[in-house]
């Protein structure tokens, strides 16, 4: 007879197979963490698909702009030209190209800040406005050689590195696509109009442009569903992860069946003290004994002050007989004050007649009344 163990053909090892979908608690912690599930081109997506389809709207202003802006800087060339020399100097150079760029800085200001917006608003979307700085605690984790170098070979770097290798396939053979209708227009540039030949490559980089946008998004929102697909795996827990978790949120059952115990002890500890100040109690006789006391300063009806079942009734006849409390046997009536009044509390009303007839006969008996 060979032994062997089963839980060692586990998924995952000695915890046991992860089953069991994340708990709110762990989905919680895992979002204080900074782990959350979302795409990383989703973003960048949206806002290189809003900038593009701005700047075709907006295409005829832009031209415009860029018109007065080539003016502006051609007519500034003269006063950049020696007079010694009658050529231009490297320093004149470097600010005759400063002055090009933020001509072309601001024409493309408008743009960026909103395909910069559209990025925010896309990523806030994906996993809602909850700022954490725990990421960017060090951790020696991330400092580990081992930990860093496992990363390459990874399935996640493998997935990361073949989706990268579609993006640049896909962006390529749309690039190419496209400039191949465009290639005999590309090679008579220089002979057209520089109006033309600037609309034409505004709508030549726009109508790219957009297409590798919405190849990004195409890809962009594929790895949207699989990075929540890989989140949900991810935070999956073992049958035992999540009872432990329920115990550190409920408390050990073992625990809290102590200190039930305990309180208890000590529920009977008070009774059995202020047993003593019982005016009578009513038994069954064998099964229950309920104490009771009635004391017009306190309540408007007698109240329960001890009650106990079988052993524990036991125990109030014998305390009572110590301390001379009347017994009064009333079966009916002890059962019914056992089931339907909390300790402390004060009779019902419909109990009135048949608790104050016995009060009266042991009144009567200890010459009270």
């Amino acid at each position: 007879m060979l032994s062997y163990e089963l839980q060692l053909f586990a998924k995952d090892g000695p915890g046991g197979e992860k089953t069991e979908d994340a708990t709110p608690k762990k989905l919680r912690d895992a979002r204080k963490e900074g782990q959350v599930a979302k795409s990383k081109e989703l973003g960048l997506g949206i806002g290189l698909l809003v900038m593009f389809l701005m700047l075709k709207l907006m295409v005829g202003m832009l031209g415009t702009q860029f018109m007065d802006s080539f003016t502006l800087v051609y007519n500034q060339i003269p006063d950049f030209t020696s007079l010694v020399a009658g050529n231009i100097s490297v320093w004149d150079y470097m600010i005759l190209f400063r002055e090009i760029m933020i001509q072309v800085l601001l024409m493309m200001l408008p743009f960026m800040g909103v395909a910069l917006v559209a990025g925010i608003i896309i990523e806030v979307y994906q996993v809602r406005w909850e700022p954490t700085t725990k990421p960017l605690q060090p951790k020696l984790s991330k400092m580990n050689p081992i930990n860093g170098f496992k990363k390459f070979f990874s399935l996640n770097a493998l997935i990361e590195l073949l989706k990268a290798i579609l993006k640049i396939t896909l962006i390529i053979w749309v690039a190419y696509s496209t400039l191949k209708k465009e290639w005999d227009n590309l090679f008579i540039l220089y002979e057209m109009p520089i109006e033309q030949a600037i609309a034409l490559m505004g709508d030549i980089v726009i109508g790219l442009g957009i297409k590798i946008s919405l190849i990004y998004l195409i890809i962009a929102f594929a790895d949207l569903f699989y990075q929540k697909w890989k989140f949900k795996e991810d935070m999956k827990m073992t049958k035992q992860e999540v009872k432990d978790e329920y115990k550190q949120a409920e408390g050990d059952p073992k625990i809290k069946g102590k200190i039930r115990q305990r309180m208890m002890q000590a529920s009977q500890r008070r009774m059995m003290q202020d047993l003593p100040k019982a005016d009578v109690v009513i038994t069954n006789p064998t099964h229950f004994a309920v104490a009771i006391k009635y004391d017009a300063d306190l309540y408007d009806a007698p109240y329960v002050v001890a009650k106990g079942s079988d052993h524990l009734a036991a125990k109030i006849k014998e305390v009572a007989k110590e301390n001379k409390v009347e017994i009064v046997e009333n079966k009916p009536l002890a059962r019914m004050l056992y089931y339907n009044v909390e300790l402390g509390s004060v009779i019902p009303p419909e109990l009135y007649r048949a608790v104050a007839d016995i009060l009266a006969m042991v009144y009567k008996m200890q010459g009270k009344i």
